[in-house]
């Protein structure tokens, strides 16, 4: 296994001229807790009267990782907070037919993750998509390649020392949100918890069933046309050319497996419905620690992301507003939620 960085934006570093540039620099390390090493050469370049407060840039880094025997693609995003400690991780899946930077547009995860000092890993599908269930197709014959691609960028990310290896958290919209369902119904000793959107577990004949406690928060419209509440135990004929579409269960008793798998020893958790305005949120409070369970089902909603700024096909049906659907599943996956 591999890894090739393609390129990087990394902030330049503000460097002072003048015949008192050592004690420049040793006012400016007594002040910032920055220092320099021998190896440094570079003439320092002219400040500006900015630069010196400028914060910090957010880096985007496009690399490769070799799984496989195949290369595949991500994006890292690394947030603007100080610090060069293991963060949380967040994985987020894009739906069929998306890429990485669609996802990246449509759930606006970079600012928000920025704010709670999240890195977040954009992972490219293969022919744009995932394998969700557990059973091959013509155009993925081998069913577990995106389970052991996705494991193998949390190992790359843990093991450079970047990602957290107990906060990690897999997201995901659609087709990219079944398969974050998929990675913590099969890793749980991977997945600290799953967000999604428009995500359900899959279903005979590719059934994927949850293995493990992991807290599932599923976020799903009631008026999505293109994979209905309800599930999709027989889906339609793909289009020409296209990947079938993975059997589901309902949203529903998606959640309700994750809850019942939370509630091994002491039975499966009663849920709590609540009604808000334009939502109602279903709980199912788990007696292990790591596995409660929400369904949140969104009335009106469509395919879409609740809140996204992004104008979707009209054909997907509405996007709501009466729901931040990043803010709800990064509250809920890091665990402060209400």
């Amino acid at each position: 296994m591999t890894t090739t960085a393609r390129n990087s934006r990394n902030p330049r570093n503000s460097r002072i001229r003048g015949a008192s540039i050592a004690l420049l620099l040793a006012a400016t390390t007594a002040l910032t807790g920055c220092s320099t090493t021998p190896a440094d050469t570079t003439p320092p370049a002219p400040s500006s009267p900015t630069s010196a407060t400028a914060p910090p840039a957010a880096t985007d880094t496009r690399a490769r990782l070799e799984v496989d025997g195949t290369s595949r693609d991500y994006v890292l995003h690394r947030p603007a907070k100080s610090g060069d400690g293991r963060r949380p991780l967040v994985i987020a899946f894009h739906g069929r037919r998306q890429t990485a930077e669609e996802v990246r547009r449509l759930s606006g995860l970079d600012k928000a993750a920025d704010r709670r000092g999240l890195l977040v890993a954009y992972p490219e599908g293969l022919n744009k998509g995932w394998g969700d269930g557990g059973a091959p197709t013509a155009k993925r014959p081998d069913p577990d390649t995106d389970v052991r691609f996705t494991a193998a960028l949390i190992k790359k990310l843990v093991g450079s020392g970047q990602a957290d290896p107990r906060r990690v958290y897999v997201v995901g919209f659609s087709n990219g949100g079944s398969m974050a369902l998929r990675m913590a119904a099969q890793r749980p000793d991977l997945v600290a918890a799953a967000g999604t959107v428009a995500g359900q577990l899959p279903t005979k004949p590719a059934e994927v069933r949850p293995t493990g406690a992991v807290p599932a928060l599923l976020i799903y419209g009631d008026k999505d046309p293109v994979r209905p509440i309800t599930g999709m135990p027989k889906p339609g004929p793909p289009a020409p050319g296209a990947e079938p579409s993975t059997p589901t269960l309902s949203a529903r008793a998606s959640a309700e497996a994750f809850a019942a798998s939370a509630g091994k020893k002491g039975g499966t958790p009663s849920p709590v419905t609540e009604k808000k305005t334009g939502y109602t949120r279903t709980v199912w409070d788990s007696p292990s620690p790591r596995g409660d369970v929400e369904l949140i089902v969104v009335h009106g909603g469509g395919h879409t992301w609740p809140g996204s700024a992004v104008r979707g096909n009209p054909a997907f049906g509405p996007t709501s507003k009466a729901l931040d659907a990043t803010a709800a599943i990064l509250a809920f996956v890091t665990g402060k939620r209400s």
